[in-house]
């Protein structure tokens, strides 16, 4: 933790119910939700996770991100008395902290499996792949204790899946398997869960094979352009290409391409 740098890093000293592991050599950092046996998340980890995947930004020698959670489950979702504690000005804020894997250039994979609710579900859906088992359960159950999702859960769903779906699963606080929510376009993947581990190892392999500057702008586009008009994606995707035009790992793909040998990007 101590080669961590934040602009509040006291934030990140003691951190509840996670830690973060990296490995250099692999070129990743994992965030591991750490509170059995559900991995209730706290009101006060959630600015440490928001810090902490800022904080991973911004470190060089991690490539790819992965948000996963020792035990049988992801997590089971927040402190509910913890909302009835905070104050309206920060419950509002809620959503912000839960962006954090969007706005984060790097790749970013959530790993879970078993339960997957609330907060849990919300912080997946703002990661770009969710890896998902046979054991999985995906779930806003908000609805049952008479509230919304508050951290972005249902308008990043209803974004992915429609409002039909989207009313099936909130209004009705409706669990999900893996496998369907591979089938409605939530996961990216749903494996057994024995190979839970051995699958997101392999899609952090994979990633961190591409050039990084082309990682983090095809990222950063797909994300801003998700409610533009069709001419104005194409139209920022034109200038996000002509920007990668004058890269130095574009020139190394290129040549590495006609060389017939593997690239060695920079991320320059």
């Amino acid at each position: 933790m101590t080669n961590l740098t934040h602009p509040a890093r006291h934030l990140l000293d003691n951190l509840d119910g996670f830690r973060i592991e990296i490995d250099e050599a692999q070129q990743r950092a994992d965030i591991v939700l750490d509170r059995p046996p559900l991995n209730v998340v706290s009101m006060p980890q959630r600015d440490q996770l928001r810090c902490a995947f800022e904080a991973l930004d911004a470190h060089d020698a991690v490539r790819v991100i992965v948000l996963r959670a020792a035990g049988e489950h992801f997590s089971s979702g927040g402190d509910i008395k913890g909302f009835l504690e905070a104050s309206p000005e920060t419950v509002s804020k809620l959503a912000w902290n839960i962006a954090a894997p969007a706005r984060c250039g790097k790749p970013v994979i959530a790993a879970g499996r078993g339960y997957c609710f609330g907060v849990g579900f919300e912080i997946s859906l703002a990661c770009d792949f969710r890896i998902a088992t046979e054991t999985t359960r995906y779930a806003l159950p908000e609805q049952k204790l008479g509230q919304i999702p508050g951290s972005g859960g249902s308008a990043r769903l209803q974004k992915m899946v429609g409002i039909t779906r989207t009313k099936d699963i909130v209004m009705r606080s409706r669990r999900i398997t893996g496998q369907q929510a591979v089938d409605w376009g939530i996961a990216t993947e749903c494996v057994a869960d024995a190979d839970l581990e051995k699958t997101t190892d392999a899609l952090v392999a994979e990633l961190v094979q591409f050039a990084p500057l082309a990682q983090r702008t095809a990222k950063k586009l797909l994300n801003d352009t998700e409610d533009a008009t069709l001419a104005t994606a194409i139209e920022l995707e034109g200038h996000a290409y002509s920007r990668l035009r004058s890269s130095e790992d574009f020139r190394e793909g290129v040549t590495a391409f006609h060389a017939k040998r593997k690239p060695a990007f920079k991320g320059v």
